[in-house]
């Protein structure tokens, strides 16, 4: 049976899920990206990248993705999710990044990182732990931080309101993350604003009851976000992307953060220098009843795309190659993230693009398990950079 061609590349659509795409000095080889994915994988708990690291990363950039994103990583020792969280809060952090970029790189593949801070999500237990809820202080926990004094969960002690000299220092904690990630070699930035971490908890109208400059109005409440994008534009070279996720609701039957909200912010960062809306959702509410199926977030990214007219980025039960291939060529978004499929499958694109008829590199080293489809020879080595 004769293998079926990727379709042309339509202008008005932007392309097929194997079209290049131009991002400010960088071109993406595809438009599959690995989502971040908290790992965990810390063991000392100091946010040093190691072996783990290197593997997971580097295996999904021999597995042919545009761009592979670090999980989100803390930009001070108290916005970590679990204690055994990645950070760029030091510059031997930064340091133990440099040869994972350096290795994503010479596959082809961009070096993404996300900067987080989990505010009142903070000091939580790993997923796998028989111990559910938050670490205790003094047995390696920590006082989060968040706008208001709410917890997120019944249970779970309140956050320490942020006066504003503590939301400065937070800002300039991202902008010298930022400068961190620019020296470890990474080519794309990505602030994390979703799934009920620090930025989504004052952009949610649900955990932000402040009544100074940081609360209320959605200006308002857009501040904090704002005033990190700046820190981060200022610390990023104007040839290199930076993106944004977005949490696009709350998922709450009222009074949450919602769509139109989310279309509303994307255009004010679009101003703000930002190339691309990375469409993602909930994680404000434990209790939030989200109606989760095959490519469920895509909508958002859609509405993203055509009312604030920028490039975005869909994420959700994305994957089979057609379904991801359709997003692209219907014009609801221009990239897909792919997280569960990509830890399944680290070589997915190559799939893919067999699954779609696609011409792909493979690796020189792979090239004997290569499809029967005309493949170009791959110019990058495995063993990367000496």
């Amino acid at each position: 049976m004769s293998q079926r061609r990727s379709p042309a590349p339509d202008p008005q659509h932007g392309g097929h899920l194997f079209a290049p795409l131009q991002l400010r000095s960088l071109t993406l080889r595809n438009r599959i990206v690995v989502s971040p994915m908290c790992m965990y994988s810390c063991p000392d708990q100091d946010g040093m990248a190691n072996d783990w690291h290197m593997v997971h990363l580097g295996s999904r950039a021999v597995g042919g993705a545009a761009v592979v994103f670090t999980e989100a990583t803390a930009v001070g020792a108290e916005g970590r999710i679990s204690p055994f969280d990645l950070g760029i809060w030091t510059d031997t952090q930064a340091q133990a990044l440099a040869p994972i970029t350096a290795f994503i790189q010479s596959q082809e593949a961009l070096a993404g990182i996300q900067l987080a801070h989990a505010g009142r999500k903070a000091s939580t237990q790993v997923p796998w732990s028989d111990t559910r809820g938050q670490v205790p202080i003094g047995h390696g926990g920590w006082q989060p931080l968040a706008p208001s004094a709410l917890p997120f969960a019944p249970g779970d002690r309140a956050p320490k309101a942020l006066s504003i000299a503590e939301i400065e220092g937070i800002v300039a904690e991202f902008g010298a993350a930022t400068a961190r990630a620019l020296r470890a070699g990474f080519q794309v930035v990505e602030v994390h604003a979703a799934h009920g971490y620090l930025i989504h908890q004052f952009l949610s109208p649900l955990s932000n009851n402040r009544d100074d400059q940081y609360g209320g109005s959605l200006a308002n409440r857009f501040r904090f976000l704002a005033q990190v994008v700046m820190a981060v534009r200022a610390e990023w070279p104007d040839d290199l992307p930076l993106w944004v996720r977005l949490s696009a609701t709350d998922w709450a039957e009222a009074g949450g953060w919602d769509i139109d909200q989310t279309v509303e912010v994307s255009r004010w960062l679009k101003d703000l220098g930002v190339d691309v809306i990375d469409c993602s959702s909930g994680g404000t509410l434990r209790s939030a009843q989200i109606p989760e199926g095959p490519g469920y977030q895509v909508g958002f990214a859609e509405r993203v795309r055509k009312e604030a007219a920028l490039t975005s980025a869909a994420v959700g039960l994305i994957t089979a190659p057609e379904q991801a291939n359709r997003i692209i060529e219907s014009g609801q978004a221009d990239l897909v993230l792919l997280a569960r499929a990509m830890l399944r499958n680290p070589y997915w694109p190559m799939t893919a693009a067999q699954e779609l008829g696609a011409e792909v590199r493979w690796p020189n080293q792979y090239l004997r398990a290569r499809p029967k489809v005309p493949v170009a020879r791959n110019t990058a080595s495995v063993v990367g950079p000496q």
